[in-house]
């Protein structure tokens, strides 16, 4: 994310110019967006216009709106945002009060009022804002023809690149074709980890798979980065970690991260904290159930109490106006 302006008043009512770079600032976005804040941003419209001859034809044409948001759409598979309001601003083609759906898009500069920003919202600007604040922990899940490039940050798991390769079955008497296949696998792997990982920023890089599969593509990746003598994968070798999962799909991860191993080498890592604190909470309710509550009553009579050390809240309720 991208702070292009900031214009806080003493009452804390004021603006903010952002640009969402990253999929996962679609994500901060969503959990700063609340129904009464408005939005301004570039959109497209369909725009019908009739000619001398009667003939009705509609061009999609790219305006500037404002909207008071009213509903928040939110698709975490696609890291898609839709935020639907009326329009409070002049315009040419919406006229005021009618309602349109603004989709965010990245690379795109929005600003967002709010009539009060609370030290938590602001917070969330600030470490969006901040390199150090971004994804440190990437992670290939794959199997033969399949493999998933993610990266993990404090807040979610954003997958970069999907790769799908049809591989040949061996053949009795000759795997050639077999063998070309599984190169071509392993080609793109190579390819989407020096695309996506910046090692400067990531202190962990897990290779999971069924089998062999992972030890496969690593020695692949390291004959090739020898023969090409790509120093950014040789002089961070150390940083890949090789670990077993029952598929390559993205829902491996949660059984990587489950590992204590795993947590281990993770960690001085921002994707292990909220694994650590949820760990604790249940290691808690196992072994003194009478510290550890859960649900909004019990724990409403605890903060009653001064008896919350550690308060967890889903993004879930945090968002609700209620």
């Amino acid at each position: 994310m991208k702070l292009l302006s900031e214009h806080i008043e003493k009452n804390q009512s004021g603006s903010v110019r952002l640009i969402a770079q990253e999929p996962e600032d679609i994500w901060h976005v969503y959990n700063l967006v609340q129904k009464g804040d408005q939005l301004k941003a570039s959109t497209v419209r369909g725009v019908k216009s009739e000619s001398k001859t009667g003939s009705v034809t509609t061009d999609r044409v790219r305006i500037t709106l404002t909207v008071s948001i009213e509903d928040v759409f939110f698709d975490s598979h696609a890291c898609a945002l839709r935020i639907n309001g009326r329009n409070i601003g002049e315009s040419k083609y919406v006229a005021l009060g009618q309602y349109h759906t603004l989709d965010l898009e990245l690379n795109q500069p929005f600003t967002l009022s709010k009539p009060e920003w609370d030290l938590i919202s602001l917070k969330r600007i600030n470490d969006a804002c901040d390199i150090t604040q971004q994804a440190d922990v990437a992670a290939v899940t794959m199997q033969e023809g399949l493999a998933v490039v993610c990266l993990l940050t404090q807040y979610m798991t954003v997958v970069r690149q999907r790769i799908e390769v049809p591989i040949p079955r061996k053949r009795r008497g000759s795997t050639t074709n077999y063998e070309k296949g599984l190169k071509r696998f392993y080609d793109q792997i190579y390819r989407a980890i020096k695309q996506h990982v910046d090692f400067d920023i990531v202190k962990v890089v897990i290779l999971g798979s069924p089998g062999f599969v992972r030890d496969q593509f690593f020695e692949h990746m390291m004959a090739e980065a020898v023969k090409a003598e790509d120093r950014n994968i040789l002089n961070n070798k150390a940083k890949f970690l090789l670990v077993h999962t029952s598929s390559g799909h993205k829902g491996a991860l949660e059984e990587v991260m489950r590992d204590p191993q795993i947590k281990a080498r993770l960690a001085d890592t921002k994707s292990a904290q909220e694994a650590r604190a949820i760990d604790k909470f249940y290691q808690m309710l196992n072994d003194e159930p009478d510290r550890a509550f859960y649900g909004y009553d019990d724990v409403c009579k605890a903060a009653e109490n001064g008896a919350i050390g550690t308060l967890m809240v889903t993004d879930e309720l945090f968002r609700a106006a209620d």
